[in-house]
């Protein structure tokens, strides 16, 4: 409503905004050593003391109705001393997961090696040099440590991006809590083109066909491996692969196998017109949520080609999209060599990235508000 008021914390990166209801917290000393003690004893989550303690200041200063979570894993906070603060604290509480890393001993994601260990107990843990890196194993205290913070909270609403991951919590310890799906969203007022747009690329159509890939940071588990392999496969007379998002030491790897690499851009007009110009893009990632990279690219008339990974499916339809088992590059060249008779059209990839309107998206977030408020004071 119009007398609801929002104020934010958060404890990494930086914002533009002058908002007074808008704050950081932590440093970048905090930061770094909460990173490395966490590499040491594989306890990520359980440093930063003195600033967990200031954001329970700042959140009894505030006196919300609801406490809205996200991501709380970025070496910024400590879990322990939040969450026995939110049960006695006693207000309603969303969490939006974006990974997994809220139900296992250590790791965000572990589809990729189809580890099923956090269904029933944590421990030796095969990726502990995977996010949070760690050079010790802890996964079994810290599965149990989490259980026991994360469980008996009153009045806490689980959200997940995608139905996948909404799966998943139902086999974990976090599976007594309501839990909704609510996808990601993207700006469409930025991410998208206009008839003029359509037309003028079905008519410059190179003879190569275009082939996209994009990340905020490349490596294994988002298909860095696969896209070289794959360029070494294909015609490179039929073919033309960018990516986008690669370090200086991967622009020049990548340049060896004839891929075009782009460094990470900022400059959302520069990857829109990325986004229009290509005629695939593909996402052959490893382990993933509910990517916003594949709805991009469907804003901007671009049909995808994905693996068949977490919620990276969910925003595709057969009119806008195909979708193909987990590193199966052969599948991923046979489609490719009959992309272009699939006829995709541009009209029908940017009426499905309209389902994902950000806008929409807050819409669903605000009913569910209201709906635990309500609840509340009945």
């Amino acid at each position: 409503s119009r007398d609801s008021k929002c104020s934010i914390i958060y404890g990494r990166g930086n914002t533009d905004s002058n908002d007074n209801n808008v704050w950081k917290i932590g440093s970048e000393l905090d930061f770094k050593t909460h990173a490395l003690l966490a590499r040491i004893t594989d306890k990520s989550g359980f440093f930063s003391s003195f600033y967990t303690d200031l954001i329970i200041k700042k959140i009894q200063e505030i006196n919300p109705d609801l406490i809205h979570l996200h991501n709380i894993h970025g070496y910024y906070l400590n879990i322990k001393i939040l969450f026995n603060f939110l049960k006695l604290y006693n207000k309603p509480i969303v969490w939006t997961l974006h990974d997994c890393w809220s139900f296992t001993g250590h790791c965000a994601y572990y589809d990729a090696i189809n580890c099923q260990k956090w269904q029933i107990e944590c421990s030796q843990c095969p990726q502990i040099h995977t996010y949070p890196k760690s050079f010790y194993d802890n996964s079994n205290n810290n599965f149990y440590l989490k259980k026991e913070l994360f469980t008996n909270i009153k009045n806490l609403h689980l959200v997940t991006p995608s139905q996948w991951l909404h799966d998943e919590i139902q086999k974990s310890f976090l599976n007594t809590y309501p839990c909704h799906v609510i996808a990601n969203g993207i700006d469409l007022n930025q991410f998208k083109i206009d008839i003029s747009s359509i037309k003028s690329k079905v008519i410059s159509k190179s003879k190569k066909l275009k082939i996209l890939g994009v990340a905020s940071i490349w490596e294994k588990r988002k298909g860095f491996d696969d896209f070289i392999k794959l360029s070494q496969i294909l015609d490179t007379e039929k073919y033309e692969i960018t990516m986008v998002g690669v370090n200086y030491k991967q622009k020049i790897k990548l340049e060896k196998f004839g891929i075009i690499a782009i460094e990470r851009t900022n400059n959302i007009q520069e990857l829109i017109n990325l986004y229009k110009q290509a005629d695939v893009f593909f996402n052959p990632t490893y382990e993933d949520n509910f990517p916003t990279t594949n709805l991009e690219a469907l804003a901007c008339g671009t049909p995808v080609l994905t693996y068949k990974t977490g919620g990276s499916p969910e925003s595709l339809t057969n009119k806008c999209g195909i979708v193909i088992e987990k590193g199966d590059l052969n599948s991923a060249i046979f489609h490719l060599n009959q992309w272009e008779t699939y006829n995709f059209r541009e009209k029908d990839c940017i009426e499905q990235a309209k389902n994902f309107d950000k806008f929409l998206k807050f819409n669903e977030y605000y009913q569910l508000y209201n709906e635990i408020l309500c609840n509340l004071h009945k």
